[in-house]
């Protein structure tokens, strides 16, 4: 018999929901806040989120693994107006949802009003690097930057666990197993943090999981993965204003190792 993890253990429990159901809380215009914690924390923040969420259940799956693609110029111009706090600036990937099979073009706008907004079509990445008419048609519609000048920039991998609010229009996503690879083959792992992303519609203020993150000491911070795999794999890049996220994420792992020990 196939041993759990203490993470599929924690999960078992959960009421769940199916995908068409979750399509009903699709946040797709929402304010988003990002918590980081050390991976061997989610156990206990589950058992604390049981009862107000259910989660999301695919042909009896409970844990998925993305691959996400993520497009910028030559200069990196997205990622600058990420480090920079840019108003109104965007991300462009191709997201691949291994449970589905299916690869999204995604477009994630962040507003002026710091709102994010999300576009997406169906499409595949290009193996010859040209956009098919859609693409273009689509890029062209949601940002400035023509297709052109779009390119692969970072791969990105990682497993996520989606909750849906039980009587509060929420969604929560923990991402974990988060690995980089670059066009020019060098990679990373951040295999000891976990990202909890609540992505609340932009008109509720009630939220189970941010009481439960604050009574575990747990507070909001930014963490962009393309951002943090970008700075971590190329050298050439601006790093100086993502230090304290470095330093937070080798805070977290060294409480992860602490923990281990113990």
């Amino acid at each position: 018999m196939t041993q759990l993890t203490p993470i599929s253990e924690a999960l078992t429990s959960f009421s769940h929901i199916s995908l068409d159901e979750m399509d009903n809380v699709r946040l797709m215009n929402r304010t988003d806040t990002k918590y980081v914690v050390s991976v061997n924390r989610l156990p206990g923040l589950l058992a604390k989120m049981n009862g107000d969420y259910r989660i999301l259940e695919i042909n009896g799956n409970r844990v998925f693994s993305y691959l996400t693609t993520y497009l910028d110029t030559g200069d990196y111009l997205f990622f600058n107006h990420h480090i920079t706090g840019k108003l109104s600036r965007n991300k462009v990937r191709f997201r691949r949802y291994e449970a589905t099979g299916i690869t999204f073009l995604e477009v994630k706008k962040r507003t002026n009003k710091n709102r994010t907004v999300k576009w997406r079509i169906e499409n595949n990445l290009p193996s010859d690097g040209i956009f098919d008419a859609a693409a273009c048609e689509f890029i062209n519609r949601h940002v400035p930057q023509r297709p052109l000048v779009l390119q692969p920039v970072l791969t990105n991998t990682f497993r996520r666990i989606t909750f849906v609010g039980a009587e509060v229009k929420e969604r929560i996503t923990l991402d974990y197993n988060i690995s980089f690879t670059n066009p020019e083959g060098r990679n990373a792992a951040l295999q000891k943090i976990a990202v909890v992303e609540v992505k609340k519609d932009m008109f509720t203020d009630r939220s189970f999981i941010t009481a439960i993150l604050k009574e575990s000491a747990v507070y909001p911070t930014g963490f962009s993965k393309y951002c943090i795999g970008s700075a971590v794999l190329n050298e050439h890049l601006r790093k100086n204003i993502l230090k304290p996220k470095l330093l937070m994420i080798n805070k977290l792992e060294y409480e992860y190792d602490r923990l281990v020990l113990a």
